[in-house]
């Protein structure tokens, strides 16, 4: 069943994200002991996903699209806010919470680059942060990807093209998307044949993957996000 379309109505960018992220529809059972879950449903991180909306999201621009794979737990899964762990939403978006103020990798490089490039009111003003999958994969309690497994891909392949769709409606640019990680483009770039939905698609390294293998070339990923984000604003 496919979750309820954001109408002319939903004025801003925010709402119309919130719409989309708070009534997007659990998937059928999933193989191999995955499931999902909607962290936007429930609180803190929906209270926490609204004040973020209304802070940088309450306007009709378009923005690019920095699409990574499926939100991860101790991220976005917990504040709401995709690649924000707790002390990022703090201390740099002045959203306050009783959250733990755990930290996590992602969300540590993101807001290196969203620093650089002048932070969150700049980066925001131009871009939207979020996932080709919008709910959060566990299997035995620890991440998973949406692409970890044929039978996953192929489960989830109807809920991924929409939402896709619907994400595209909230207000992004169609000229260009970008893809966080290399793998997570092989899909969306299969994804995108199927929709037509972007002019282009543009690859970086995944955050994880850079805070993880490539730490002592940190700050020169960090100038590669600068300069190709910079490039599209």
């Amino acid at each position: 069943m496919n979750a309820p379309r954001a109408t002319q109505n939903d004025q801003t960018f925010g709402s119309r994200l919130l719409h989309f992220l708070t009534s997007f529809p659990p998937p059928p059972p999933l193989p191999g002991d995955v499931v999902a879950e909607n962290p936007y449903r429930q609180e803190p991180s929906r209270g926490l996903l609204t004040q973020f909306a209304q802070r940088f999201y309450a306007d009709e621009r378009p923005r690019v699209a920095l699409l990574g794979i499926n939100p991860g737990r101790f991220g976005g899964g917990t504040t709401g806010v995709a690649f924000t762990d707790p002390v990022a939403l703090g201390d740099y978006c002045g959203i306050a919470s009783d959250l733990p103020r755990r930290r996590e990798v992602s969300s540590e490089f993101v807001y290196r680059f969203i620093d650089a490039l002048g932070g969150p009111t700049a980066f925001y003003e131009h871009f939207y942060l979020g996932s080709i999958y919008p709910l959060v994969l566990l299997r035995h309690g620890l991440n998973y990807n949406y692409y970890d497994s044929p039978a996953l891909v192929r489960a989830l392949w109807p809920q991924l093209l929409d939402s896709l769709r619907q994400q595209v409606e909230i207000g992004f640019r169609r000229d260009v998307v970008v893809s966080l990680g290399r793998r997570n483009a092989e899909f969306l770039t299969k994804l995108n044949r199927e929709l037509g939905l972007f002019g282009e698609i543009v690859t970086l390294d995944h955050p994880r993957y850079i805070m993880q293998y490539k730490r002592r070339a940190l700050e020169q990923h960090v100038a590669r996000y600068v300069e190709v984000l910079g490039g599209l604003v």
